[in-house]
């Protein structure tokens, strides 16, 4: 509810004749733009536009701290410099009003760089009352469901998502150099596939189906390279009906990479040089630190995940049947959704290996039953050229060489369904457009996921994805509040 002062003040500034939220601001400067210009601008005429984010009233004196986008400014306010109507707005205005500064750039008495208010414009009179002490707040969820609040009193948090957009943009020019072409699929699927989850399921009224939200976007982008796009990317959001995490999200983004006449020996390459890009455009440098860890990025360590669980844990996983699955399972005390071979050596890898992998890793060559959509390894067919990538222990990437076989696909589709009926929810059904599409001849292709949260995690020094994402899945405030009850 509104705060009943600051609606009096409110009303107090509409008494003046002041228009408490106008259409526009003639905003022409920036707070570190004046600062980092000082030389230049001192004397000379500014305009600016941000939140009050705290006030001083000394007597006839006002300082004003500003924050815009770039950073905090201070303001200076006295009745020899700034006109009258401006006082009084001043003494109206409250920590959260957004105002709008014209004046001269100065510098204080103490030497902080300043603007010398010849003129002060409400532009959004707030009327609640700002948290004295957000970052004290112990119910961290109200973080991230108020990320405006978040945004407005944590600089770290800015600079978060400064970071994550400047990710994206790294990446989005390395594949336009290259002559990768952005598209865009459908969020909205009548199949879902791509990917081993679970799904949310949709009602689309015109059609009287149901759909599903996207779990990938890979086989939409396959389609495209069948049809004659050879260099597709996409950045997208996928869905997933799961758990939520330090690390998960049911909601996320990835940028999925395809390239046709490749091979997952080209990508790997290409993903180190993407890394090596992002490490040097955010800190000059292929060094980062991670939870005080020292993260290098010059070269990529290479292990193969079927040696490094006989190495580790001692089991033959290359050729593990069900069955073999299930006596591990119940030996190793793994807790895993369904005991079969893909998912126990899962959780074995993350059992033994997984936390060890600091420095930047390709894990390569997965058992063939483990990919679906997998060329097998040339020269062995028990395996598949696959290969993830993982930083301070978080998969980051994931990458094929593509299956362009349709009669193989169908029949991987098959056991994949199969194991669907068994009660393996996380199992899709076979995409039969898909594989007509496969069945008119597709190129031999490449294809790589790359998680932008986990990544921005990595790069920002953070340890919850939720960090990393603007607005992440939390509970709605309501059901939060009647659980706290309990």
């Amino acid at each position: 509810m509104p705060d009943e002062f600051k609606m009096k003040k409110l009303e107090e500034l509409r008494k003046l004749g002041v228009d408490p939220y106008p259409y526009s601001y003639g905003r022409n400067n920036y707070a570190e733009e004046v600062k980092e210009k000082f030389g230049m601008m001192e004397g000379k005429e500014a305009s600016i536009a941000g939140r009050a984010i705290r006030l001083r009233n000394m007597g006839k004196l006002f300082f004003i701290d500003l924050l815009d986008e770039t950073g905090i400014i201070q303001v200076l306010a006295k009745p020899d410099s700034t006109d009258e109507l401006s006082m009084k707005i001043l003494k109206l205005s409250d920590m959260g009003d957004i105002l709008g500064v014209s004046g001269k750039v100065v510098k204080t008495q103490r030497g902080e760089k300043s603007i010398e208010a010849k003129r002060v414009t409400m532009l959004s009179k707030s009327v609640l009352s700002f948290p004295e002490k957000f970052h004290g707040l112990t119910d961290i969820e109200a973080r991230y469901r108020k990320r405006y609040l978040d945004l407005i009193m944590n600089p770290d948090v800015r600079r978060t998502f400064r970071a994550r957009t400047q990710i994206v943009n790294v990446i989005r020019e390395y594949l336009n150099k290259r002559g990768f072409m952005e598209v865009e699929t459908p969020v909205l699927q009548p199949v879902y596939g791509g990917a081993n989850a679970k799904p949310f399921v949709t009602h689309h009224n015109y059609l009287k189906s149901d759909f599903y939200l996207r779990i990938a976007n890979e086989l939409y982008l396959k389609r495209l390279v069948i049809g004659g796009f050879g260099k597709v990317y996409e950045f997208s959001k996928d869905f997933r009906n799961e758990d939520v995490d330090s690390t998960h999200n049911p909601e996320f983004t990835q940028v999925e990479i395809y390239e046709a006449y490749s091979d997952y020996e080209k990508f790997a390459r290409m993903t180190e040089e993407i890394f090596r890009d992002i490490s040097q455009s955010l800190y000059k440098s292929n060094k980062i630190l991670y939870k005080e860890k020292e993260i290098h990025f010059d070269s990529f360590k290479k292990i193969y995940l079927v040696e490094e669980i006989k190495k580790r844990a001692g089991y033959e996983v290359a050729e593990l049947t069900d069955n073999e699955a299930l006596k591990i399972a119940e030996k190793e005390k793994l807790a895993v959704q369904a005991k079969n071979a893909y998912h126990v050596v899962d959780a074995l890898f993350d059992k033994y290996i997984k936390d060890d992998l600091d420095q930047p890793t390709l894990v390569m060559d997965f058992p063939a039953f483990m990919c679906p959509l997998v060329k097998d390894k040339r020269g062995n067919p028990k395996l598949s050229e696959r290969f993830e990538v993982f930083v301070a222990g978080l998969e980051v990437a994931n990458c094929y060489s593509e299956l362009t076989d349709p009669i193989e696909q169908r029949r991987k589709f098959e056991e994949q369904n199969a194991e669907r009926r068994k009660g393996d929810e996380e199992m899709p059904p076979p995409d039969e457009d898909f594989l007509e599409a496969m069945e008119y001849g597709m190129p031999p292709t490449a294809g790589i996921g790359i998680s932008i949260d986990r990544l921005a995690m990595i790069f920002t020094n953070n340890i919850s994805i939720k960090e990393t994402i603007l607005f992440p899945s939390v509970r709605p405030e309501a059901a939060h509040a009647e659980k706290g009850k309990k």
